[in-house]
């Protein structure tokens, strides 16, 4: 039997490598530590469902409290690493005590940015959307009439004012850029979801940032703008992008680099060390990258578990994301790091579309709007290295499975 694995994180990426080293029957002693009080659990319905109230908290767990039990999983809830010492391969937990590894792996995932005190970051009513607590919090937020104003036109952001205008709230989007998903999407694609947000009377404010958060008695009550505006608000979502959690990493000496720094094995420079999900950057394409996705954090994980049990093969990404806002499934296939030209292609049904992404010629992402075929289609292209006859793919009338044959 091996010696102990510790996994530092008890989220997607961490639950993803102990059931997977499960299920190749590998036997070795797994300890999970978790800062958060709570069993590894979904994130992405967190801001959806289950603040809709659609689905229950216990519905969210990977698995419940037996499955850890009977698979010889320890989970350490509540508690957390302060450092890593490689030379004992220990980690030190925040109590003092000492925990002996073998294998180490760091799936500490990211942080939400926070808004500056400087602006008003730190009064009452000004959250983040992460994890349960944000949730529970925004829950109580939640009711009918009062103004939601969120810092941010990324999908964090836009998620939220779904959500938001769905319980009857009065929402307001400001984007600091010239327009909302600029650094993840193409204009087609931010065109758009901006028509659909305004066909649910979000205001939406592209261009324009936060000068300050007007302080009530120690709460948000409004916010000036950069043009010079003010708002009144009742509470403030920041949906401003997330920061890697490589600081244990980075203090451990471990090279870093906007996230720890893995090979194609999700190993870090220290052999015995590995790194997956959201805190990770990894080689993609003759890049590195971060890919901050449910589908990596899986698929990574599971990549370093099968090198653990004795495998050899190496962790080759295929990136997908999804996105839920109102009854619109946003769908994307590929990374479109880079991209130098965009097709939109009108769907087959109603309100479908879908936005094609080429660099030097080379197909290399799809974002399909309620567009199931075009997101299936766009993958298997992607995977297979097949670019598609521009002229043919922009006409509707075109079967995308030609492409295929």
């Amino acid at each position: 039997m091996a010696g102990r694995l510790v996994i530092v994180g008890a989220g997607q990426a961490a639950f993803a490598l102990a059931a997977k080293l499960r299920a190749l029957k590998d036997t070795r002693p797994i300890t999970m530590v978790g800062i958060e009080e709570t069993l590894p659990y979904q994130r992405p319905p967190l801001s959806k469902k289950y603040l809709l109230g659609e689905m229950s908290f216990d519905r969210l767990l990977f698995r419940p409290e037996q499955w850890f039990h009977d698979n010889d999983v320890e989970v350490r809830l509540s508690t957390w690493v302060e450092k890593i010492d490689r030379d004992q391969r220990q980690v030190v937990m925040q109590d003092g005590s000492r925990l002996d590894y073998e294998t180490l792996a760091l799936a500490t995932g990211s942080t939400p940015r926070q808004l500056p005190a400087s602006v008003g970051g730190e009064l009452r009513g000004v959250y983040v959307a992460r994890d349960k607590r944000d949730a529970d919090l925004l829950t109580g937020e939640m009711r009918a009439g009062r103004r939601l104003l969120i810092i941010g036109g990324g999908y964090i952001g836009l998620e939220a004012a779904a959500v938001a205008r769905h319980l009857g709230l009065e929402v307001t989007v400001i984007e600091m850029a010239e327009r909302i998903l600029q650094r993840v999407a193409a204009k087609e694609t931010a065109d758009i979801m901006r028509t659909i947000h305004l066909g649910h009377d979000v205001v939406i404010r592209e261009g324009v940032g936060l000068t300050k958060l007007i302080d009530t008695n120690g709460h948000v009550s409004a916010a000036e703008l950069s043009d010079g505006s003010v708002i009144e608000v009742d509470f403030v979502i920041a949906g401003i992008g997330v920061t890697p959690n490589d600081q244990l990493a980075k203090e451990a000496g471990l090279d870093v680099a906007n996230g720890i720094v893995v090979d194609e094995f999700a190993r870090s420079s220290d052999p015995a060390i590995y790194a997956i999900g959201d805190c990770a950057m990894l080689p993609w394409n003759g890049m590195r990258i971060r890919l901050e996705s449910v589908q990596n954090a899986v698929d990574q994980a599971e990549a370093a578990a099968a090198l653990m049990a004795g495998g050899s093969a190496p962790y080759e990404p295929k990136p997908w994301f999804w996105s839920d806002q109102y009854d619109v499934k946003l769908q994307i296939a590929g990374f479109n790091l880079g991209y130098d030209e965009t097709l939109l292609r009108t769907g087959a049904r109603e309100g479908s579309a879908s936005v094609w992404y080429f660099k030097a010629g080379e197909l290399i992402a799809v974002d399909a709007i309620n567009d199931a075929r075009a997101y299936v289609a766009g993958k298997k292209m992607i995977e297979s290295g097949i670019t598609p006859d521009k002229a043919l793919l922009a006409d509707p009338a075109t079967d995308l499975k030609q492409f295929l044959a």
